[in-house]
């Protein structure tokens, strides 16, 4: 068996499958406000950097936005479950199938992350005191990339689940104090430390005792891969929905238990204990946060808004997914609910976690609401209305879609 090939057919049916649906994508406009958004971003990025702010924490925007990318390792092996009887007699020779994973998992990864830098480095240049050099930077990301990609694939087969989540939380430690030696200490003493911290590192991931293949990790984490790419689609188009990755987050196991005990609210009841534990909430928490410190970041300027916006725009689309969460779900059949109280409760749902997202983003303006009351008002409606916008667009999609059945 060619387990190159292999590959290389798997990638292609996988693909296969989604192109289809892009046509539709682009059809529903993402490309237009794409592209806006494009204008509107390289507009503000060129005013920040004809008057960039004196106290501009440039290392710190560097380090945050930076060693997630680095740390971002995800690898697309394209396993089934079928895998697990058919491919065990080559599990002494998986290692060929699993490096052309890596390879291009690992290469596409390193192209973002140049952008990334190359769209940074101007705003770089021009705050630092004393910036280190372009090339130099790069090589550093690109180490510390590899070396992330690798601590990321060993902690996929190790036994011990808890021993994952260490490594997985030493790997992050790793990447950001390498990558914070190399902004804010000399190029000399940083490479010292970076050489020393990456070459203990390595010398910790042959501690844990690992599989030689961890099919069942290693299936699950393809199938979650393979069900967000879906879900993304699942915005702009029907596609059929694969298996969700469950999430027990006891914390929440709260939300929902005041509902009232009846038919019209049991929907309600089910989409809250689904949103509580499905990858949507994660996601909606990264999001959050990462919009509520840009917005911080730039709160005294008017490109505060354009990012409260967008980030009330991206979790919309987000919270969107819930309406295909359970698009055929048995016990609805089993115990049928009144008519039109499905519809109604996602639309009141996604319409009131997307406004409780919409304040919590806003709050980090409320400092500069005395110095500019009208920017700081102005932006609250602005997401409010869009928030508004997100319910009625919905709700004339979803009756649009009772008309057709």
């Amino acid at each position: 068996m060619n387990l190159r090939e292999l590959y290389v057919k798997r990638r292609g049916q996988f693909w296969g499958e989604i192109l289809p649906y892009l046509g539709y994508v682009i059809q529903s406009g993402v490309a237009v406000v794409f592209l806006f958004l494009l204008i509107a971003f390289a507009a503000w990025y060129t005013a920040l950097l004809q008057q960039v702010p004196p106290d501009l924490p440039i290392r710190w925007i560097m380090l945050i936005i930076l060693v997630p990318l680095m740390i971002n390792s995800s690898i697309r092996t394209y396993l089934r479950t079928a895998d697990t009887v058919f491919l065990i007699p080559q599990e002494s020779r998986m290692k060929e199938y699993f490096r052309m994973a890596w390879f291009s998992g690992v290469v596409y990864k390193i192209i973002g992350l140049a952008l990334v830098q190359l769209i940074l480095w101007p705003l770089y240049i021009r705050s630092d005191v004393s910036p280190k050099w372009l090339l130099a930077t790069f090589a550093v990301l690109v180490v510390f990339k590899l070396l992330s990609s690798y601590g990321s694939w060993k902690e996929q087969l190790m036994v011990s689940k808890n021993a994952a989540a260490a490594y997985r939380a030493l790997r992050w430690i790793v990447t950001a104090l390498s990558l914070a030696a190399w902004l804010w200490h000399p190029a000399g003493r940083a490479l010292i430390f970076m050489t020393l911290l990456g070459l203990t590192y390595i010398a910790a991931l042959s501690v844990p005792v690992k599989h030689r293949v961890a099919w069942e990790r290693l299936i699950a984490v393809e199938q979650r891969q393979a069900s967000r790419v879906m879900m993304v689609l699942s915005w702009f188009v029907n596609v059929p929905q694969r298996e969700q990755r469950v999430h027990a987050r006891k914390w929440l196991s709260g939300w929902g238990k005041g509902l009232a005990w009846n038919k019209a609210s049991a929907y309600r009841f089910l989409l809250i204990k689904s949103l509580t534990r499905s990858d949507i909430l994660g996601i909606l928490i990264r999001v959050g946060l990462l919009g509520a410190f840009l917005v911080w970041a730039t709160r005294d300027t008017l490109a505060s808004a354009m990012v409260y916006l967008i980030s009330v725009m991206i979790i919309g689309l987000q919270l969107s997914a819930l309406r295909k969460l359970h698009p055929e779900s048995f016990w609805l059949h089993v115990y049928p609910l009144p008519q039109g109280t499905r519809r109604d409760n996602e639309g009141k749902l996604i319409f009131q976690v997307q406004l409780f997202w919409a304040v919590l983003l806003w709050l980090p303006l409320i400092p500069e609401a005395l110095s500019a009351p009208g920017r700081i008002l102005g932006t609250m409606a602005a997401g409010v209305v869009l928030v508004f916008l997100f319910r009625s667009t919905a709700a004339r999609k979803s009756r649009r879609e009772e008309d057709d059945e």
